[in-house]
């Protein structure tokens, strides 16, 4: 089984490299983010120098029958179509190519940056980049400057004499003897070393084409000693890396965008997009699908009644695929629907607990819009209170793919405007009942992350009813929105038992001191006047600045139980957590209005 499945021989860097350039094997990573740190991949090339092992590559043949529409990056390439797709070692290979090649790679922002690598003749060494190895005359700045000398023809031996006669001009300049005969031998020895990194083998695992994706899945997981899965979202963006470039662009920019402040883009305060986000909401879109092991099979022509694959079937699909992107990066619907998780009481990404939850509901809102044609004021009341749930709730964390399955069995019933809305409304009804909200939701509220759906609902409810801080005037959304902080928070959660104040009697316990039904918001020089003593005392003071009244106002929208103060901290906790879970309720409500 394992020939027939895969063979297993050793490659030579500087072959994989070159095929990756001439476009004969597919690697997606040098369009996708390369998320290595510079001193890795000094490390890697410190490894293969000393001839240490530095891993596998494993690739997956090309179907016979695809025929290529574009390559990745430049189309400018040798070969038209990729005969190997890089399945593991995509990082690897994007290192060596930024390192020994002087390609562009790509940071987390989707801008382009050389990786240079510094490398010492004398002493055998390599270091990250840096003006200090730029000016010092013992250095070769860039490994590439290397290999481009040899690749080029240009005759390494000149590369090496100019290097020695550089560094030797510097030594006259500085007093130093020059390079004796031995320095100048260490030179060329270690400079030869490097160039012999081109024939340093590498294990290549090669998957034969005929082998389904759950074989090359079931290969990888057993023969990587990290324990990672090879996930359909692997495949997806393999497959059209390769052969839809056009596609596999609009994502890549899209998500590039998302991060980077400027008018007429994609960015936005809440999420920053990666290529998965837009696969799920495309392939829901296109093909009312969740799983994505689905959406995989179908962009490779599969017919999941038959199991057979055709040529026009992934033709289709790939259209299929391609018109639902285009609605998926429409930026008018984009931010639109922004707005609406906005408006909703998440005003930045710091409150969003769930990145499925905006997927899957931005998912739905363009099913709303475009299949349904629901009316934009409707469809955004009812978006808002979905995506409130379905964060409070955690309806897109556990076994996502499962729920939204089931929404598309469900949508098959659904006709009309007025039924979409319908549906939706039950959906949120029959999470949002009055038993949640009094008696699970208060139980939700007993922890001390502050990672909780929870809360980040009473936050987000905050928000929605344009409460302001405690003991404050100024609204909490106003501390949420972008710009208003530097370096310290303009606002800080304060303890509303200080803990320093809980230890002197006896609750020692971080878990009960930090509970989130003792934090609140506070600005940061009323927190610095606060400081840890206990409430009987900081409350007088604040009572006699707003009065009665306004004391009342501020406990109310805060949900702190009047004359907290006095209670008993643990009595304190229960009392606060079915007023939080009421707050939380008055948002819905008006979002409901």
């Amino acid at each position: 089984m394992g020939k027939e499945l895969f063979d297993n021989i050793p490659s030579k860097v500087g072959d994989l490299l070159n095929d990756v350039k001439n476009g004969r094997i597919g690697l997606p990573d040098l369009q996708r983010p390369f998320v290595w740190k510079d001193n890795k991949v000094r490390d890697l090339l410190d490894s293969m120098l000393k001839g240490y092992p530095i891993g596998y590559v494993m690739l997956w043949e090309s179907p016979a029958d695809f025929e290529n529409k574009g390559q990745i990056g430049i189309n400018d390439k040798t070969f038209n179509t990729a005969r190997d797709l890089v399945i593991d070692g995509q990082q690897r290979l994007t290192a060596l190519l930024g390192a020994m090649k002087g390609i562009k790679i790509k940071n987390v922002n989707y801008e382009e940056r050389n990786i240079k690598i510094s490398f010492n003749p004398l002493k055998k060494e390599f270091a990250v980049w840096s003006q200090a190895y730029e000016r010092n005359p013992e250095w070769i700045s860039a490994v590439s400057q290397v290999f481009a000398a040899h690749e080029e023809q240009l005759n390494v031996t000149k590369f090496r004499k100019a290097y020695i006669c550089q560094l030797n001009e510097s030594r006259v300049r500085n007093e130093l003897p020059e390079l004796s005969d031995d320095e100048e031998i260490v030179i060329e020895e270690n400079i030869n070393a490097l160039l012999n990194l081109n024939i340093y083998l590498l294990p290549t695992l090669r998957i034969s084409a005929t082998a389904s994706e759950q074989d090359v899945a079931d290969i990888f997981v057993r023969v990587n000693s990290g324990g990672q899965k090879l996930t359909e979202k692997n495949f997806i963006e393999t497959l059209l890396a390769v052969y839809d470039n056009e596609i596999h662009d609009r994502i890549n920019d899209f998500c590039r965008t998302s991060r980077i402040p400027q008018a007429g883009t994609s960015y936005n305060h809440i999420l920053e997009v990666s290529p998965v986000h837009l696969i799920r909401a495309t392939v829901g879109i296109a093909f009312k699908r969740a799983r994505l092991k689905y959406a995989y099979m179908l962009l490779r022509g599969k017919d999941l009644q038959t199991g057979q694959f055709a040529e026009e079937i992934r033709t289709d699909n790939l259209l299929k695929f391609r018109e639902a992107l285009t609605l998926v990066v429409n930026l008018n619907h984009w931010h639109a629907f922004m707005n609406i998780i906005a408006e909703a009481g998440y005003l930045n990404g710091s409150l969003v607990s769930s990145e499925n939850a905006i997927v899957f509901s931005y998912m739905l809102y363009l099913i709303g819009k475009t299949e349904y044609n629901v009316q934009a004021m409707e469809l955004k009341k009812i978006m808002q209170r979905w995506f409130f749930m379905t964060t409070i709730k955690g309806f897109y964390t556990n076994s996502p793919e499962s729920a939204v399955e089931k929404q598309f069995a469900d949508l098959r019933k659904v006709h009309t405007s007025r039924d979409f809305i319908d549906y939706l409304d039950n959906e949120i009804r029959s999470q949002f009942t009055d038993d949640y909200f009094k008696y699970n939701l208060p139980n939700d509220l007993v922890t001390s992350s502050t990672q909780s759906p929870a809360w980040y609902g009473y936050v987000a409810s905050l928000n929605v009813l344009g409460y302001p801080i405690l003991f404050s005037n100024t609204p909490t959304s106003k501390y949420f929105i972008v710009g208003t902080s530097g370096g310290k928070s303009s606002i800080d959660i304060h303890h509303i038992f200080p803990k320093n104040y809980l230890s002197q009697i006896g609750i020692e316990d971080d878990r009960e001191r930090n509970q989130i039904a003792n934090y609140t918001f506070l600005d940061y020089s009323t927190n610095i006047d606060i400081s840890d003593n206990p409430p009987s005392e900081y409350v007088l003071a604040y009572k006699g600045r707003l009065g009665n009244e306004g004391y009342k106002i501020t406990c109310f929208q805060n949900a702190l139980p009047e004359n907290f103060e006095n209670l008993e901290y643990h009595d304190f906790l229960a009392k606060r957590r079915v007023l939080m879970a009421e707050l939380i309720f008055r948002a819905y409500r008006k979002l409901s209005e």
